[in-house]
Order: C-alpha cells, then structure tokens, then sequence
C-alpha cells in the first residue's frame, strides 16, 4: 500500500490570537465539549507551514498572508487506539509543528459547521483553561507567559 492510503502522523496546531491577549477557540462537533485551536493534518505532499495556511482559511476563513509566524517548536503525542486505524500500522507517534497567527483585533470567524460548532474568543488563561489537549493548553501558557517577547516566536 502507498503512504496516501493512510494518514501522515503529523499535524499542525495555529494558535491564533490578538494583540491584547485574546485566544481564539472552537468547540468540535465531535466529541461535543472538545475546544481547541485550529488543527489538522498535513497532506503528504504538503509542508508544515502550508498545512497551516490551509487549515487556518478552512476553519476560520482567515488568510494567514504574513502573519503566519512558525515557533520552530511542537510536540510528540501517542496515536489513540480510536483512531490508530487511519495510519499505517507502525504509526504510534504524531508530531505536532506549533505556529502562531497574532491579529490586532478579534474577528468574526467562519466556521465549518462540520468541523466546528462554536467559537469563543476568551482571555489566555481562560482559553488554557477551556482547551482540551495537554498541548494546546501547553502553547497557549507559553504564548501568553511569553507575550511581547521573542522567545516564543
């Protein structure tokens, strides 16, 4: 079997937020109560940074343009037994590549009520709070511990 058969084990997590210390997150439709940034896979023909982009204007409708900013930072995760099925058979781990999309303002975003049932855009320590994986709530502290600062970026 060719590699598009399955899934490539790595992805991207965008965390996008504003100038005043806003984070934006969406409520998936499934699992219900499941919060995060903007999330996916990479294609396997497709880049980290592209990956981003698409999956930022997919969910949100935001072009990322130059704001796009790659932290040269993520983490590795254990693939859940739920969905081990999607990936070839020795795939255990998913990398995960950490990007940052910082906007002046809040903005109306549109969602793909596939993907998606709700947005909220919360304070950082309140969105840490609401987001669901370890590594979202990971990046958020980070960014928000490191606000103004270039160590993050």
């Amino acid at each position: 079997m060719s590699n598009n058969t399955y899934k490539r084990p790595e992805s991207v997590l965008i965390l996008v937020c504003t100038r005043d210390g806003d984070v934006l997150l969406m409520e998936r439709t499934r699992p219900r109560g499941f919060w995060q940034s903007v999330t996916g896979s990479l294609n396997w023909d497709e880049t980290a940074a592209a990956a981003a982009r698409r999956e930022l204007r997919e969910e949100t409708g935001l072009k990322a343009g130059q704001r796009l900013i790659d932290l040269h930072r993520g983490e590795r995760f254990p693939i859940v037994p739920p969905w081990r099925a999607r990936y070839a058979p020795d795939a255990r781990v998913n990398r995960e590549h950490w990007f940052l999309v910082e906007l002046a303002s809040r903005r109306m975003i549109r969602l793909d009520p596939k993907e998606h049932r709700q947005y909220r855009w919360l304070p950082a320590d309140k969105a840490a709070q609401l987001a669901s994986s370890w590594t979202n709530q990971k990046l958020i502290k980070a960014w928000a511990g490191r606000r103004g600062s270039r160590r993050l970026r």
